[in-house]
């Protein structure tokens, strides 16, 4: 029988920060149970009126033994309406999220979305004019693929998160801390979800690195984008890029 609350701890970002690799390494782990798929987006929905999720068949996504349930979905912490739902629907869920440079992390989502075809323009164009495409989308502001700058804006997102969760229910780390050094920040999660230590690490690749360097003119313009919100950042959680 399948239990009231489908999950125990929800990965919900953020994208392009390593939550892959940490999914993988739950895998390793036999005190979790993980959705059979990464990505099971039970609650990003498109219509923010939308009924809530079917819990039966977010449920069904897990294999039904003991463990902690745990799903990936980096969307989460970005997508309107999301977090809200999974407070409504998921009472005393856990969440875990990752962040990375939010100007490392913006390259990489434009050169994945690029790859993939979704994406024709040129990064420089992209963080700057681009962003303009947001207000063409549905929900107004918000796109899956063309929000290279927004989904970096950490403080705003942490401080909604805070203002739905309490703050002791939420670990955050750098995607740059499991990259260097996955034990610690795994230990810390395995504390965090009431779990034994965990096994010896495998490593696997964040790719916190990226095989093209960010042109330095386009870095220093996202630097100066995010100052305010990484003070925001900072004032919340600790979590810099000061270097």
């Amino acid at each position: 029988m399948k239990p009231e609350r489908p999950v125990d701890l929800i990965v919900v970002g953020a994208q392009k920060a390593g939550t892959t690799a940490l999914f993988d390494y739950l895998g390793d782990d036999p005190a979790f149970v993980r959705s059979d798929v990464k990505e099971v987006h039970a609650f990003d929905v498109e219509d923010p009126a939308a009924p809530t999720p079917d819990l039966a068949a977010y449920a069904a996504h897990f294999p039904d033994r003991p463990g902690v349930r745990v799903e990936a979905t980096p969307i989460y912490i970005y997508w309107p309406g999301a977090l809200e739902r999974i407070a409504a629907t998921c009472p005393g869920v856990r969440l875990v999220l990752l962040l990375r440079d939010p100007v490392q992390r913006a390259w990489s989502h434009w050169r994945m979305e690029t790859a993939r075809g979704a994406e024709t323009q040129p990064f420089a164009g992209c963080i700057r004019r681009g962003r303009q495409r947001l207000f063409e989308a549905e929900p107004f502001g918000f796109h899956r693929e063309f929000s290279y700058v927004e989904r970096g804006f950490y403080g705003d997102q942490v401080e909604r998160l805070f203002s739905l969760f309490d703050p002791a229910d939420v670990l955050i780390a750098r995607a740059e801390d499991l990259d260097a050094d996955p034990a610690a920040v795994l230990s810390r999660l395995a504390a965090f979800a009431g779990t034994p230590p965990p096994p010896p690490v495998r490593p696997r690749r964040v790719h916190v690195g990226e095989p093209a360097p960010i042109p330095a003119e386009d870095a220093a313009f996202l630097r100066q984008v995010y100052t305010p919100d990484q003070a925001r950042l900072k004032a919340l959680t600790g979590i810099s890029w000061d270097g």
